[in-house]
């Protein structure tokens, strides 16, 4: 068995905060060392922890509506790593899904992000991913977001897919008209180098 592997091993065997999790252990992430892209989102919500499969949802097929891919190159692990900040869903809260547990990232993030020296593009889903990728982030997730610019081509900050954020996008023209197009340019970009 390689390391990755290992690593894998006891990340699905992980059960440090599995005493805060409602709906019992159950991590969820896409990783292959060739992956060129990787998303860093919040945590799986109940359905994808129910199936299994990382963004198996509605804000899944309005992320891979805003990167301009099919679900067979999102899932292919050799294209695109996903790696949420926390692995397993956390539970429901007053307000959507509870924040990813802060235990999970200490203890296996940087362990699982040095076998992707291959990443080119990471996608910065929410603000917990924000928080902990950017060295210098502003006050909120609008402002970040905003100032897309600052960190690409690297790395691109986007809210959140999920329908609970169709209000900011309204209220946000600029991301669907300046960003997106970039952020598909960009991953077109990294994903035909995979190819050639």
């Amino acid at each position: 068995m390689n390391r990755l592997e290992s690593l894998l091993a006891a990340v699905h065997q992980c059960t440090i905060c599995e005493k805060h999790l409602p709906h019992g252990v159950r991590p969820v992430l896409q990783i292959n060392p060739k992956a060129k892209v990787l998303i860093v989102g919040q945590a799986p919500g109940r359905k994808v922890h129910e199936s299994g499969v990382p963004f198996d949802d509605a804000s899944g097929d309005r992320l891979r509506d805003w990167m301009g891919v099919t679900r067979e190159v999102f899932y292919d692990a050799e294209q695109v790593a996903i790696l949420p900040m926390g692995f397993c869903y956390p539970g429901k809260g007053k307000s959507g899904d509870l924040p990813p547990r802060p235990e999970c990232a200490p203890a296996w993030r940087d362990q699982l992000l040095s076998h992707l020296s291959n990443v080119e593009l990471t996608l910065l889903i929410g603000q917990y991913a924000q928080a902990y990728h950017l060295k210098q982030k502003p006050g909120s997730l609008t402002e970040t977001v905003r100032g897309w610019r600052t960190y690409s081509p690297d790395m691109i900050p986007v809210p959140h897919p999920s329908p609970r954020n169709n209000i900011w996008l309204s209220k946000n023209p600029w991301f669907e008209k300046e960003l997106l197009p970039e952020l598909r340019r960009q991953v077109h970009r990294v994903l035909a180098n995979l190819a050639s």
